[in-house]
């Protein structure tokens, strides 16, 4: 008799309404090419930010533009929130979670001002970004081109 384990699987969330695109999309070499990790991204219509993913908080960037989560399956995840918004020192975010912190889907992670990003003339996208790469056996992506809401499936990944 065969027994066989079943593989982990990891779904990511959106983060944010709007409109999902690939990262191949992105308009930072960083996310397009990979380089930090697989994931997705959304071009935002809602400044409400919530955690992609069940798990705990193990990064706040000191800028609140980017936030890592480890994830309830031991996959670390960052959240990364538009291109170059690095530059504007903190301005347009405010964080609501902190390092150790526990966070699921219906946790709200950071408030950005999207208006006050588009008149420093940064890119809105945001990012989801699984960057323990070797974790990853297969992503399966849903919603590319669509509208979804926080708490809506975006992607799903196999784990090795």
């Amino acid at each position: 008799m065969f027994w066989f384990k079943k593989k982990k699987e990891l779904e990511l969330k959106a983060m944010v309404e709007g409109k999902v695109i690939p990262l191949e999309k992105v308009q930072d070499n960083m996310f397009s090419t990979k380089v930090l990790g697989d994931g997705y991204a959304i071009q935002p219509t809602s400044g409400e930010v919530y955690s992609p993913v069940t798990g705990v908080v193990t990064t706040v960037f000191p800028t609140k533009h980017a936030v890592g989560i480890q994830s309830d399956t031991g996959v670390d995840v960052l959240v990364h929130l538009g291109i170059d918004t690095v530059e504007l020192e903190g301005a347009p975010f405010i964080s609501y979670v902190g390092i150790g912190d526990k966070v699921t889907p219906n946790t709200k992670i950071i408030k950005m001002d999207l208006e006050q990003l588009k008149e420093a003339h940064k890119v809105t996208d945001c990012m989801a970004v699984i960057t323990t790469k070797k974790a990853i056996d297969s992503i399966t992506p849903f919603h590319l081109y669509e509208e979804v809401h926080p708490g809506d499936i975006v992607t799903k990944v196999s784990l090795r």
